[in-house]
């Protein structure tokens, strides 16, 4: 039998705030945009549990969020912060096993089987791994531990926040009785009304239903939930995953049809994504852009390369095209620049020139990201950024 953990850290972006600013410690702190004392725009990218019993969460509007807990603490995300802890975290992971799968900054599925042998029962090596992370890092770490993905991440978030639960073969039917049918991979909030409408409340309803009935009724989706329902997920922890994109977006403080403004935003945005995509290695084959109007209505468009890049000038270059095939008749909310079909440095299948020439722009690229990394991020900025 396989044993799974699923660890999850505890409110991440909002727990880093804390710990880098005891005086946030047991206050709500909401990480997003600027609330501007409730005209803010933009949506909460996390929150503590402290501000969680005020109803704020994330993706909520930032302005809501401000109606809901005006007394909160708001500070914009620190990407470059979560990123160097959530290495500290990933650190402490690969030290009791090879097989790791991140599912993002703050969350990780890994198989420890192969690791009982050397390090003691399944048990022992959670409660040491939710130990090491605390020690590493000042923060608390949620884990499920089960016999496959789908339970462990399951059990993860039971007891949040700095919770430990354990699923074991002998306990699936009961544990998973109990719990509502959003809890089932796959289901969002359209399948679980259509699911509740045949009759269908609890997990251990679905799993004591016909196989049959819920095939006929939801085609290869009923066989998915069939399985999950009573446990079943063959899924192997995949330690080779790759992103298949990444992306930057912004939200206007007022909506705009200012041309220069989101010409030059454009150029921003994707000077962000190619930072990350130099930092993590990888280049990129296709470009996508997305604009979100005043009234709310999300459109993009998108273009595949025959090259593939990994510089703000070339991405924008791209994105500068798409922007020009979108009406502005309309004055626009938002706007995000994201990359995609993704390859690993030094794996570029394109053709070399038989007298290769040098990438200045790549080079003058990765000189700023240096003196960025040595100086801070606003050491070196483009002149367009300045307005």
């Amino acid at each position: 039998m396989r044993s799974i953990l699923h660890v999850d850290m505890d409110a991440f972006y909002a727990s880093v705030e804390q710990l880098d600013q005891p005086q946030f410690k047991g206050r709500p702190v909401i990480v997003g945009a600027d609330p501007r004392a409730g005209k803010g725009r933009g949506v909460v990218a996390a929150c503590s549990y402290e501000a969680r019993k005020f109803g704020v969460r994330s993706a909520l509007p930032i302005s809501r969020a401000w109606k809901l807990c005006p007394e909160g603490v708001y500070v914009r995300p620190r990407m470059e912060r979560y990123s160097e802890v959530s290495g500290q975290v990933m650190e402490v992971f690969r030290r009791y096993t090879d097989l790791v799968e991140p599912l993002s900054i703050d969350e990780a599925f890994l198989d420890i089987t192969g690791s009982v042998t050397l390090l003691g029962a399944p048990e022992q090596i959670a409660v040491s791994i939710k130990k090491e992370v605390r020690q590493a890092t000042g923060l608390t770490a949620s884990v499920g531990l089960a016999p496959n993905k789908f339970l462990a991440k399951i059990a993860s978030d039971l007891k949040k926040p700095d919770g430990f639960v354990v699923v074991e073969e002998k306990d699936i039917e009961q544990f998973l009785a109990p719990l509502p049918i959003s809890r089932l991979w796959g289901v969002g909030p359209k399948t679980e009304q259509r699911i509740r409408e045949m009759g269908y409340q609890t997990i251990g309803q679905v799993a004591a239903a016909s196989r049959e009935a819920l095939i006929r009724s939801l085609g290869s989706l009923g066989e998915h939930l069939y399985q999950l329902s009573r446990g079943k997920d063959d899924r192997p922890v995949v330690p080779d995953w790759e992103p298949k994109s990444t992306s930057s977006e912004t939200t206007f403080d007022e909506d705009t049809n200012d041309r220069e403004l989101l010409l030059s935003t454009i150029l921003d945005l994707s000077d962000h994504v190619a930072e990350r995509l130099r930092k993590d290695g990888y280049r990129a084959r296709r470009v996508t852009l997305k604009l979100r109007y005043s009234n709310f209505s999300t459109h993009t468009k998108q273009s595949s390369l025959d090259k593939f890049v990994q510089t703000g000038e070339e991405i924008a270059e791209v994105a500068r095209r798409l922007f020009a095939k979108f009406s502005l008749k309309q004055k626009i909310r938002l706007i995000g620049v994201s990359v995609g079909d993704l390859h690993r440095d030094g794996a570029d299948p394109q053709q070399l020139g038989l007298f290769p020439q040098s990438n200045d722009k790549e080079k003058l690229s990765r000189t700023v990201d240096e003196i960025k990394q040595k100086f801070g991020a606003d050491a070196v900025r483009r002149g367009s950024q300045l307005r």
